[in-house]
């Protein structure tokens, strides 16, 4: 017999323990941020990629150190790291390895290629042709690859960390619909402000600290464990299906005039990255539930990659964020009423229902 969602759960987390992982997980944003200025929203959505196991399109001009983000975060974690540059000429052997022949024991030897890292910096991604890109389509869905006839597991975890540049077109590719699903979240950033630049260039000169493991993979796996068993109240469930719905059917939200600027609306992926993401982000802010300003505050970068706009949209002027932007402001956020469905039987004792109208 299933519990109730309002009943007590003998695998709920501990409060403390919860507050304990995002005192470790703030440690370890202070200690990358030692070497990376500003752009916190991009390391913070690193990090809830890392605790939901998911991969990350990052949009942005050069030079916004999005390479060096992503090394610094590896060395905080003693994760393995391996940076990818992304070309027309590579091929998938380049990527997930080949079969060599062996003479002198007349066999075939494999050799396996970068993505067997913990955490993989697909550089310029779409500057690649589809031949490589559903290379990684296995890799980042079932964390495996497939070289012959023998498939090899990939390191756990395991993170694709994939950029492009928005402004250069020329020798670039339409990232596959496929691919792009694949990833958790999309992230555009932008130019740091006045006082970030003004410390980005004071460091130029210095020599960066080194960085300190602040947590070590063990640990890391740990906290993917807990993030898994953060609750979630039905009603923030239905309020991400209903977001990811509305990019489908704009009626459904009462904002029919939208349609007419949406091609291909977001998949059911969409619904399961919004609650695998609110609950990573749960745990960062201390809580051992997820609440629906968690799921608000991911709509746009799980959601803008997903959503693609009619000739219509580009016609008149109309972005993509600001379409999103309209759908989650005509979805209301929902009252949530809590029973304390965390607590085991061995801390406290139930309070009344709570109710949460955010």
């Amino acid at each position: 017999m299933q519990p109730s969602p309002l009943q007590p759960s003998t695998n709920a987390l501990e409060p403390q323990a919860v507050l304990e992982a995002a005192s470790k997980l703030r440690g370890l944003l202070f200690e990358v941020k030692k070497v990376i200025v500003g752009q916190d929203l991009m390391l913070e959505r690193m990090l809830v990629a890392l605790l939901a196991r998911g991969h990350i399109l990052i949009e942005g001009v050069p030079g916004l150190a999005k390479t060096l983000a992503i090394k610094t975060m590896s060395d905080a974690i003693g994760a393995s790291f391996k940076r990818v540059q992304f070309t027309p000429d590579l091929v998938p052997a380049d990527l997930i390895g080949t079969r060599i022949f062996n003479p002198k024991e007349a066999k075939f030897d494999t050799e396996l290629g970068p993505i067997f890292a913990n955490l993989i910096l697909a550089d310029e991604i779409n500057r690649a042709p589809a031949k490589i890109q559903s290379a990684l389509l296995e890799a980042m869905q079932e964390r495996q690859v497939t070289i012959g006839q023998t498939t090899f597991k990939l390191p756990n975890p395991f993170l694709v960390l994939a950029t492009q540049n928005p402004i250069e077109s020329e020798g670039t590719y339409f990232l596959p619909e496929a691919q792009v699903d694949r990833f958790m979240f999309k992230v555009v950033i932008s130019y740091p402000g006045f006082h970030e630049e003004m410390t980005v260039v004071d460091r130029v000169s210095m020599k960066f600290e080194a960085i300190k493991e602040k947590i070590s993979l063990e640990e890391l796996v740990g906290l993917q464990n807990m993030a898994d068993r953060v609750y979630v109240h039905p009603n923030v469930t239905e309020y991400a299906v209903r977001l990811a719905r509305a990019t489908r059917d704009t009626a459904e939200v009462k904002a029919g005039e939208l349609q007419k600027y949406i091609n291909i609306g977001a998949s059911p992926r969409a619904s399961v990255n919004l609650i695998l993401g609110a609950k990573a982000l749960a745990i960062l802010r201390g809580r051992e539930y997820a609440l629906p300003e968690d799921v608000r505050d991911l709509s746009g970068d799980v959601l803008r990659h997903r959503v693609s706009p009619t000739y219509e949209a580009l016609s008149d002027n109309v972005s993509i964020e600001s379409i999103i932007n309209k759908i989650v402001e005509r979805v209301p956020l929902p009252k949530v009423h809590l029973g304390d469905p965390y607590k085991t039987p061995l801390n406290r004792q139930a309070p009344e229902a709570l109710e949460i109208n955010l």
